[in-house]
């Protein structure tokens, strides 16, 4: 056991003691007024200070959850200091329908948020935003229930009997309904926050009955500040210490089937206050024999309450549309990428092309600038890459894959699309681009694989090299829609070929000629052989250009 959590043991049992032997050993009066009021203020103050140091480390809803447990004990301690002023300053008792009531039944509000929260689960923002609202629906709902049944024979039409008959139902319903949702969450949790839980139900059974037993000592005209019910009741409160004390070790746990029963169950709940409201306004309505003025205020309430909750309920479905927005943008991403690098895939490509093939003809038919209206595609094969695979396993051959994607993004543009065309192939799209100058951007590629060995794990590397294909589009400069973007493929997939043939480890280009085969080994090359090409004129025949063997 930590010194702090000794500490606070410590301070909780003397503060009890303290309380127990002076209802025994002194007579009432100011000295025992005094004494009591002190020492449940005292331990209020730590209750709020132990649960406010639990937020600090903690996130996510846990932190909210502690929070909440603080707040709500700060407000009985606000309503304890005004106790204080009534006995110890102003020493007159405490009128029967106290405007600090609503203080007392703060904490059991607080304590049932927080469980509705469920702080043992951990979860995302957007659920989290959502949770939010649907907790601030039923916040509404249960605030209003008190000003409809206890508020209004507070200031609207003062009656004590009903006042305290609704305050003591809606208490003991609110309990009820803590000790239902503790016992859920004590089946759906694991042992950690099981046994927090248990603690908990006991914690507020015990405070229950303390509490039950001291107001009916007030209704019997038996109690007074310092009798032996304050020691029971300070006692509870010292209980709480101790919850707060075991769960400063908990920790949000991750649960996916859980979230999805909590978001059903926390959903319903909202959906059933919601439908409540008009049923509730109507009986307010029908009700016989009510004052004029209730039945007129209970009708207001309950529609500033419809009007709140709407206005939440909207705010609800805008952020599920926003949701839905994004999830749909995430499915659509995933699917459009290659989930081992990262890149994009041949989805993308074929969803894509068109769009590339359209600009580039529509720049040739506009008669755009030469460098701004060609698509080059390369075809990207890695060499000998099932030996990685054989001699190092199939961990390190995806580890060269990722390098391999990374280096080839690196030496070609922004504007340029980079796709995983399958197993160890990838392809580029370079868009906008010229022809003429194809051959720089195939050499880029080559030195990056060149740079340096590739690491493969266990501190081993490995040479490796990759042999390209490229082709342009449109094949004939000429008639840009003689021959389509798979045409185009088909001819960077031939390059690909010779390549290989050739000896791995060098870049082919495809163009259109009447002449047969021609190799050149750099890209000045390539622009003189275009040139010839199209004095020549053009045919669907194909020339090789050869580049950096």
């Amino acid at each position: 056991m930590r010194s702090s959590t000794k500490v606070w043991i410590g301070i909780a049992v003397a503060l009890t003691l303290t309380q127990a032997l002076a209802s025994a050993m002194l007579q009432r009066g100011l000295l025992l007024t005094a004494i009591s009021d002190f020492a449940l203020a005292l331990i209020l103050l730590a209750l709020v200070v132990t649960f406010a140091l639990n937020a600090i480390p903690a996130r996510g809803r846990l932190r909210v959850f502690w929070i909440m447990q603080a707040v709500g004990w700060f407000t009985l301690l606000i309503d304890q200091f005004w106790w204080m002023l009534y006995d110890l300053v102003w020493q007159k008792p405490l009128p029967t329908i106290f405007a600090g009531d609503a203080l007392l039944f703060t904490p059991g509000v607080m304590m049932l948020a927080g469980f509705l929260l469920k702080p043992h689960l951990e979860q995302s923002k957007r659920r989290a935003r959502l949770g939010t609202l649907d907790f601030l629906l039923l916040m509404v709902w249960w605030v209003f229930f008190y000003v409809y049944l206890v508020t209004c024979w507070q200031y609207v039409s003062r009656n004590e009997a009903l006042y305290n008959a609704n305050y003591d139902h809606l208490y003991m319903v609110e309990i009820l309904v803590v000790v239902v949702v503790l016992c859920v969450l004590l089946k759906r949790s694991n042992d950690a926050w099981r046994r927090f839980y248990a603690l908990y139900l006991g914690a507020v059974l015990f405070s229950y009955f303390s509490f039950s037993m001291e107001n009916r000592a007030i209704e019997l005209n038996t109690y007074f500040n310092g009798s032996w019910y304050d020691t029971p009741y300070l006692a509870a409160f010292a209980i709480y210490i101790i919850v707060a004390l075991r769960g400063r070790s908990l920790e949000l746990c991750r649960d996916k089937s859980e979230h999805e029963k909590y978001g059903s169950w926390l959903e319903g709940l909202t959906i059933l206050a919601v439908l409540s409201l008009p049923v509730i306004v109507v009986a307010a309505v029908l009700e016989g024999g009510m004052p004029l003025e209730i039945m007129h205020f209970r009708v207001l309430v309950t529609a500033v309450a419809m009007f709140a909750m709407a206005a939440l309920v909207f705010m609800k479905q805008k952020l599920l549309h926003i949701e839905l927005k994004h999830a749909n943008e995430v499915l659509e991403e995933s699917s459009t990428t290659d989930p081992l690098t990262g890149i994009r895939n041949r989805r993308f490509f074929s969803a894509t092309i068109q769009r590339d093939v359209a600009q580039s003809i529509r720049a040739y038919a506009e008669g755009n600038d030469l460098s701004e209206r060609d698509l080059v595609f390369y075809l990207i094969d890695l060499d000998n890459f099932k030996r990685v695979n054989d001699r190092h396993g199939h961990d390190a051959g995806d580890r060269v894959l990722i390098e391999a994607a990374r280096r080839i993004s690196s030496a070609i543009r922004n504007c340029d699309l980079l796709v995983r065309w399958g197993g160890e192939e990838f392809l580029v799209v370079s868009r906008s681009a010229d022809r003429r100058q194809a051959a720089i951007l195939a050499e880029r590629v080559l030195d990056a694989f060149r740079a340096k060995p590739f690491a493969v794990g266990t501190g081993d590397q490995v040479q490796q090299t990759c042999s390209i294909g490229w082709a342009a589009f449109p094949w004939i400069e000429e008639d840009a829609e003689a021959m389509g973007a798979e045409g185009v493929l088909k001819y960077a997939d031939r390059g690909l070929y010779r390549a290989k043939k050739a000896g791995k480890n060098q870049a082919v280009g495809m163009i259109p000629s009447r002449d047969g085969a021609k190799s050149v080994a750099s890209s000045e090359a390539l622009a003189d052989a275009l040139e010839f090409s199209g004095q020549e004129g053009s045919s669907t025949a194909g020339r090789v250009v050869e580049v950096l063997k």
